[in-house]
């Protein structure tokens, strides 16, 4: 039987047409550096209390203009909890944004005392995981990385709520692009980023929502026209859209830090390849950050110019071209009294 918490949760997630419209607010070191940038200080200067100051002002500006959040229990909950409108959706991040970046790929891990039943006892409607993958690190890295991933799956399943899977490749360690901040890799491939989907696609791993990044790089790919340029990038996201629909998960799209334009060209091709929304995050608030905190009015004031008009044309293109989700229940079986509390196990 269908498991009604995962589905009602993504119900949650989505608009009331189905659409995913959708903010991050759960970055940490991204959000440190911006504070540190418009405070002109070193990031060490930055306070816990700068960071609740800053994610409640991105709740409070941005909230009602978004389907759902993705708040960080360590940050984000603690400093804006109480203001969250009781429609938008809450998506609460599991993972810790310190990984160990080891010579053979990165592995990640939970934050400590954090766990699927605390984001359920909470009232999420979901949990998020960002897992750093490539599936030419060790063999070591890849075991522990799917084994992660697959434990979180058991969990969510367990407590009858969303997965949402967040995939990103990154440069190893000896690598010449190699760092350690929340940046798009400018020479990733396609096909690692492909794989990834391809492997976390199994349902052993108990995927409800992909939250997904551009298998090429942003600022590169070409305006959707079709040329023979853009005709090989559609490729590479209909790969994706392809193994997405035939693993019946749906997908959203990341912005990593893309510029408002090159991350409305990466929509317009994820959504000719099916993708039923976004989850983005610098694209929509940073400029209002690192151009105006700690000054409260003027964040708010950037906000609701700026980031409010970046969503609606999110917003926008999001319904324009995509396809929006519905939810399937499988009830046909129930034909007397009790057999659905029997069924439920």
């Amino acid at each position: 039987m269908t498991q009604i918490g995962k589905t009602r949760g993504i119900a949650r997630l989505a608009d009331a047409d189905g659409f995913f419209t959708m903010v991050a607010l759960d970055q940490r070191p991204p959000l440190v550096n911006a504070i540190a940038k418009a405070r002109g200080q070193a990031t060490r200067e930055v306070s816990f209390h700068d960071m609740l100051a800053a994610k409640r002002l991105l709740v409070e500006g941005l909230s009602h203009h978004a389907s759902s959040m993705l708040l960080d229990p360590n940050f984000a909950v603690p400093a804006a909890i109480d203001i969250l409108p009781a429609r938008t959706g809450l998506i609460v991040t599991l993972e810790e944004h310190r990984f160990d970046d080891t010579a053979g790929g990165r592995i990640s891990r939970s934050i400590d005392n954090w766990s699927v039943e605390k984001i359920r006892r909470l009232g999420g409607d979901a949990v998020k995981v960002l897992a750093w993958y490539r599936p030419d690190a060790a063999p070591e890295v890849i075991r522990h990385q799917q084994d992660y991933v697959r434990t979180v799956g058991a969990e969510c399943r367990r407590h009858d709520i969303p997965f949402v899977l967040e995939l990103l490749v990154y440069p190893f360690a000896d690598s010449k692009q190699h760092t350690t901040d929340y940046v798009e890799s400018a020479d990733k491939r396609a096909d690692l980023v492909i794989e990834s989907v391809r492997e976390f696609a199994k349902p052993e791993y108990g995927v409800d929502l992909y939250k997904l990044e551009s298998p090429l790089p942003a600022a590169s790919l070409p305006e959707r026209n079709g040329s023979a340029e853009a005709k090989e990038a559609a490729a590479q996201f209909e790969a994706i859209g392809q193994i997405c629909k035939d693993a019946g998960i749906p997908w959203v799209l990341l912005s990593g830090g893309a510029a408002p334009e090159d991350f409305e060209r990466v929509l317009s091709y994820s959504y000719a390849a099916g993708a039923q929304g976004f989850l983005a995050g610098r694209t929509i608030w940073l400029d209002a950050i690192q151009s105006h905190f700690p000054d409260r009015a003027a964040v708010l004031d950037a906000l609701a110019q700026d980031g409010s008009a970046r969503m609606q044309r999110l917003r926008d293109l999001t319904r324009t071209n995509a396809k929006p989700w519905s939810p399937s229940y499988d009830l046909q079986t129930i034909d007397r009294e009790g057999a659905f509390a029997c069924a439920y196990a």
